[in-house]
């Protein structure tokens, strides 16, 4: 007897208006990895994980072993995101092309605490429809822990809070920051920051270069553009080499973040490095 391969499950997005506070949410572990996006793959993934909010649980229950697929359109990504339609065409065929090729990476613990890189794909098809004017991505199962069924140690954020970054700089330290947001702290070695800004060779060999490229630019963009007010140091080994940053943040009272929405996490930021996320189907998110 032979068995069907089993299909994915289909949701297509909602139209803006009809959600204005949908939520980005994605494990802690995912906010805080390498995501290999460009800034228009991430607005596209961003709108995709918005709408899995109106996916029901029979639906969370197929994406784990098949994945889950959604369309968005041109029409909702340009008004989504401010840009000229046709900049959302050319956004959305560009993305679809390569987001195939993306991964998402990140370090963990194995054999005798020896640190292994776990990677997989955020998609495992992407088809841009000619002429209709939408994306359809199909989800892999691989990241269905990562983004469904969340009850802890989880990120969530109003996509519309972000919707207005320019850089992918801006909206990965908003994201990680966000990830820390019941701390209002985040400390990192130089190291791991590079790798989950995914900042480019240039900027690694040379702070100035990760300073004025990457980091303040990044936190002049949240500041205004998300109403979060941002102190960061850096910290050095005797008094040349910069050897981590620490971030103190926390939303502007005179902003339009809203301070009861800021985030939503269901527990504590603090979860181990080693800890993988496990899919809930009890309830949804």
């Amino acid at each position: 007897m032979t068995t069907q391969p089993q299909r994915s499950a289909e949701y297509s997005m909602v139209m803006p208006e009809e959600a204005p506070d949908r939520h980005v949410s994605m494990s802690n572990r995912l906010a805080r990895s390498a995501q290999g996006l460009n800034l228009a793959e991430k607005r596209l993934i961003a709108m995709c994980l918005a709408g899995t909010d109106s996916v029901p649980m029979k639906g969370l229950a197929l994406a784990v072993n098949a994945g889950w697929k959604m369309k968005v359109s041109a029409l909702e990504y340009a008004e989504q995101f401010g840009v000229h339609p046709t900049t959302a065409y050319e956004q959305l065929k560009d993305a679809s092309n390569k987001l195939f090729e993306r991964e998402v990476r990140y370090e963990i613990k194995g054999k005798r605490n020896q640190p292994e890189t776990k990677k997989f794909r955020w998609v495992s098809g992407a088809h841009y429809f000619p002429g209709e004017g939408y994306v359809e991505i199909n989800f892999t199962p691989e990241i269905a822990p990562h983004l469904l069924g969340l009850r802890k140690q989880f990120t969530s954020y109003k996509l519309r809070h972000a919707a207005a970054f320019d850089s992918v700089y801006a909206w990965r330290l908003f994201e990680v920051l966000t990830s820390w947001q019941s701390t209002g702290f985040y400390t990192t070695a130089i190291e791991d920051f590079w790798e989950v800004m995914e900042a480019p060779p240039s900027c690694r060999k040379d702070f100035k270069a990760l300073r004025t490229r990457v980091i303040e630019p990044a936190v002049l963009a949240i500041q205004t553009k998300a109403s979060m007010t941002i102190e960061w140091n850096t910290l050095r080994a005797g008094s040349r080499r910069v050897t981590g940053l620490e971030f103190r943040f926390r939303p502007d009272p005179q902003g339009k973040l809203d301070i009861d929405n800021f985030g939503t996490q269901a527990s504590a930021d603090v979860d181990e490095d080693d800890d993988e996320p496990e899919l809930d189907l009890s309830v949804s998110h």
